[in-house]
């Protein structure tokens, strides 16, 4: 038959420039395109001679060669597969995206044998493609499995391709790039470089099934070396457990991870079924220094069927997940024709899902029996984990059930909310927790006297998430969440050594300075009235039951959102020495613009004693100045 010349169809055109100029984001995947057509055809070898066992292939040792010519400029990718009959090419190249695949496995699933069909990946004519973009011309030699005569296709990607026969190729395919110079003369991109192959290589194939060996350049001498298997083939998620080795698991966590310590857990999956997917997760022992940062890499690597997709695959872990690191390997995804954007579809949902809840019940288990690497993972990530709390609502109980606190109940063994509910005294209806910079920090706040004198459980919560989370969980086994520095806290509603009749007798005494320091403090607070939960400090300030703290608000101002200042509320001990000369003083004088300053100086130490910052600094130390002045 002699050479023939044909124009590919206008849309296979146009998919040329757009793989050339637009589709790829890095040219090296055009090596990884073509290693997965060849990986798919011996494949489909394999099955095919299962299912048809008079078919005269050799199936004895399947493979991908790849041959550099760096005299002639040119790379060419081999396997010995199934190959392509003269209609096959034509039909499957000169049309855009026919994947013949997809036509294989539908045959399949027509007959009654369909095993094995599991080992395709697909999408030959379009990945094809990808060598135009460092090729000037393509030349593709194949010959199918069981026929005599070979086929040979050739373009320069502007519009037409010519095709001929070839009386003695090999079976399978050869697809040969006679390379771009620019492609050739970059040190960073030469691909006719050995490096450079087994980069890519080793980057996106490493984990094919067939061995891909790299040939030795011609003219090596009268004893050449043998070939050189560029890949592993070892695919740890893919095989059972008791194949494997925690040191062969340790390696990859290592690799990926870019970690020098081995993990703290090693969590595997596997979902059969009408979507399959296999995963390998590790657990870092770890925090890495990027955690919080905005820019940080997160996710985990994803391949389908064993070919590298993308490096940091987000979609498939929430936020506050990030650190967990390891490979997902999926049947089949709706990817986009470069293969390197995910499309959202339900099956990515799937497998978020299904991986979110075995992360966390690993955590769990952890938790229950082994609590040296549970305490662990909570040190270095039990901030990040809170998150959680506030962005995913449907894994919020599996969170709450191993998420652990400082409290007052020990000095350093943290403590659930369930043991926490557990210990809590009679008659007791809420949890109460306090936030602030630090355990010390919380453990001398006023707000915590009279928690600390009934002996009642307070958590200690530092970290700036737990300001946002415990709003957001609200309560816990129907126990309201409370903080002892928001709203009315009476205790002594449920003490019978202060009666109802002393607290009115008080608050009657006390009617008039309250007014009055209502009025002079205006600007700064919206209410000032008898405390019950001081028993040693003279004053504390408050925020109303449903406003922002004080911290909140600063976290959303650093975030750039402008939140206008709420009003706290300055709360007095009538019990304490100042507070009750300070009363008798405002009874006694009617000059009180001395005592309009010792209102500042009082509302200014409420403000530090909860770690804030009185409103004028400088105003303040003045005002403390004089006072000890005329004190001494």
């Amino acid at each position: 038959m002699s050479t023939e010349t044909f124009e590919f169809q206008v849309e296979a055109r146009q998919l040329l420039q757009l793989m050339i100029h637009s589709v790829y984001s890095n040219k090296d995947v055009f090596l990884r395109e073509l290693v997965s057509n060849a990986s798919d055809a011996l494949d489909k070898l394999r099955l095919e001679k299962l299912w048809d066992d008079s078919l005269d292939a050799d199936v004895s040792d399947l493979h991908i060669d790849i041959a550099i010519d760096q005299d002639a400029r040119t790379l060419t990718v081999r396997d010995n597969g199934i190959g392509m009959s003269y209609e096959e090419v034509g039909r499957l190249i000169g049309t855009i995206a026919n994947s013949g695949t997809a036509k294989f496995l539908q045959e399949l699933k027509e007959a009654k044998d369909a095993a094995g069909k599991e080992g395709l990946i697909g999408q030959f004519g379009v990945g094809f493609y990808a060598g135009f973009m460092v090729a000037d011309e393509v030349t593709l030699v194949t010959r199918r499995a069981g026929e005599a005569q070979g086929t040979r296709w050739t373009s320069r990607g502007e519009g037409t391709y010519t095709l001929d026969t070839v009386d003695d190729a090999p079976q399978g395919t050869a697809v040969t790039l006679h390379l771009k110079p620019a492609d050739v003369e970059n040190q960073l991109h030469d691909y006719c470089s050995p490096w450079k192959v087994r980069e890519i290589i080793k980057r996106y194939s490493d984990f094919i099934t067939w061995p891909i060996r790299m040939l030795p350049e011609a003219g090596s001498g009268d004893e050449a070396p043998e070939p050189e298997t560029l890949n592993s083939m070892k695919a740890l998620w893919a095989r059972s457990r008791d194949e494997v080795t925690d040191e062969e698991y340790h390696e990859l966590y290592k690799h990926i991870g870019h970690d020098w310590r081995d993990p703290l857990e090693t969590i595997r999956l596997q979902a059969e079924g009408t979507f399959e997917y296999q995963a390998l997760l590790f657990l870092p022992e770890h925090a890495p220094h990027d955690l919080f940062t905005r820019d940080s890499k997160r996710g985990v690597q994803l391949y389908v069927k064993r070919v590298f997709i993308m490096d940091d695959c987000e979609a498939l872990l929430p936020p506050y997940l990030r650190f967990v690191k390891g490979v997902v390997d999926a049947a089949d995804l709706s990817l986009n024709v470069s293969r390197e954007i995910l499309q959202q579809d339900r099956h990515i949902e799937m497998m978020r899902r299904r991986l979110t809840k075995k992360v966390l019940s690993t955590v769990k288990e952890m938790m229950a029996k082994d609590q040296d690497r549970y305490a662990t993972l909570w040190r270095e990530f039990g901030t990040v984990l809170k998150e959680g709390l506030v962005t995913d609502p449907e894994n919020r109980e599996a969170i709450l059930a191993f998420a652990s606190f400082a409290s007052t109940h020990h000095d350093t063994e943290p403590t659930t909310l369930k043991q926490y509910v557990e210990r809590m005294k009679d008659g007791q209806e809420d949890i109460y927790y306090l936030t602030g910079e630090s355990r010390q920090t919380i453990e001398n706040s006023p707000h915590m006297e009279a928690f600390r004198d009934r002996g009642i459980e307070v958590l200690l919560l530092t970290d700036p998430v737990d300001e946002v989370w415990a709003d957001a969980v609200g309560a816990y086994e129907g126990k309201q969440l409370r903080s002892v520095a928001k709203g009315r806290i009476d205790l002594d509603a449920k003490d019978d050594d202060t009666p109802d009749a002393e607290r009115e007798k008080q608050t009657e005494k006390y009617a008039g300075l309250l007014s009055w320091l209502s009025e002079e403090l205006d600007e700064d607070v919206k209410e000032v009235r008898l405390s019950s939960r001081l028993t040693v400090s003279p004053a504390c300030v408050v925020s109303d039951a449903h406003d922002l703290t004080p911290a909140l608000e600063n976290m959303y101002r650093a975030m750039g959102q402008e939140i206008p200042r709420a009003k706290r509320i300055l709360e007095l001990n009538p019990d304490h020495q100042l507070v009750k000369g300070l009363n008798q003083a405002y009874m006694e004088r009617e000059d009180r613009t001395g005592l309009a300053e010792t209102a500042e100086v009082l509302l200014g130490l409420a403000t530090l004693a909860e770690g804030g910052q009185p409103k004028e600094p400088a105003r303040f130390v003045k005002l403390m100045a004089d006072r000890l002045e005329r004190a001494l």
